[in-house]
């Protein structure tokens, strides 16, 4: 893992005046081709004047007067506060759009800034101000979704998984009055139990790293402590329905970590999906006409059937 993550920073500084990356183990070129009618930068999510709480707002091109929503959290391995504009948006984020779905990218502190929970506090903190500003930028707060690639899919799950959790709540940017219960996740690629990343074997030979660093401690006699940052440790049947996709050849996030969480979400008779993609790496090969439309066809089906209640 190590020589791994090692050949991706490298990767990234070579390419850097050629290309940005597009979330952890991905890249897309620069000025990427957004289609929304309306791009609204740089908005301050906690009013406290942070770069890592600032997030981008994307609109449709077909105007309606308010749209449904998505958050789409960017991939980092949790080590970036900063790359709302690299959140998949060539991909991910038009296929929303041309779907109808205004699209939210936020930033969130990184595991240099501050410790976990305080990642999940901000997710959290970007969905109430998503709902308390419905009004302000043309928002349908009856339909809110969130999605995430890489350790942005596992604050995607955590998100869908947690609502109301109480430690996990936080108070960034205020709105307290609104909930940041979601509607639907969808996660791509997701580190979602950093418990199961040997998948089951009897030795766990993995890694933690990126897990390591955003705890604060290391993950050999502790174990049990990390199943806190595990968006399993907190599925209930009350859980929003969730869409997973994943690589059969992902050699970041091991793949086991899609099925394992699919068959504790269908234990709990949560509402889901399982996408597995084959051959497809951590974030290549992954975004195709049928991933994407698999997405948006979840989506709208879960918000038919919500409106249907």
């Amino acid at each position: 893992m190590k020589r791994l993550l090692m050949s991706l920073t490298l990767a990234l500084g070579a390419l850097g005046l050629f290309a940005q990356p597009a979330g952890f183990g991905g890249f897309q070129m620069p000025k990427v081709d957004v289609r929304c009618s309306q791009k609204i930068a740089d908005v301050d999510y906690a009013g406290d004047g942070q770069v890592y709480h600032k997030l981008d707002i994307y609109l449709p091109k077909v105007e309606k007067d308010a749209y449904p929503v998505v958050v789409h959290i960017y991939g980092s391995a949790w080590f970036s506060n900063n790359s709302k504009g690299m959140a998949d948006l060539g991909t991910i984020v038009n296929a929303l759009l041309d779907a109808g779905y205004a699209v939210v990218c936020p930033n969130h502190r990184s595991s240099m800034d501050a410790k976990f929970p305080a990642q999940i506090h901000d997710i959290k903190g970007v969905i109430r101000f998503v709902k308390a500003n419905a009004a302000k930028y043309k928002f349908d707060p009856s339909f809110v979704a969130v999605s995430g690639f890489s350790s942005g899919g596992h604050l995607a799950s955590l998100a869908a998984t947690t609502s109301n959790h109480p430690q996990l709540e936080g108070n960034v940017g205020g709105n307290l009055k609104f909930s940041s219960a979601v509607d639907a996740a969808c996660d791509w690629s997701g580190p979602v139990d950093l418990n199961y990343m040997s998948c089951g074997a009897r030795e766990d030979t993995w890694n933690h790293g990126p897990e390591e660093a955003v705890m604060g401690f290391p993950f050999k006699g502790n174990e049990e402590a990390f199943r806190y940052l595990n968006a399993t440790t907190y599925i209930g049947p009350d859980d929003p329905p969730v869409c997973i996709f994943h690589g059969t050849a992902d050699n970041v996030v091991p793949s086991c970590q899609a099925p394992h969480f699919y068959g504790l979400l269908q234990d709990a008779r949560v509402d889901s999906e399982l996408h597995m993609v084959e051959g497809g790496g951590h974030g290549v090969n992954m975004y195709t006409e049928e991933t994407l439309s698999a997405m948006v066809a979840f989506l709208n089906r879960i918000k038919a059937e919500k409106l249907m209640q």
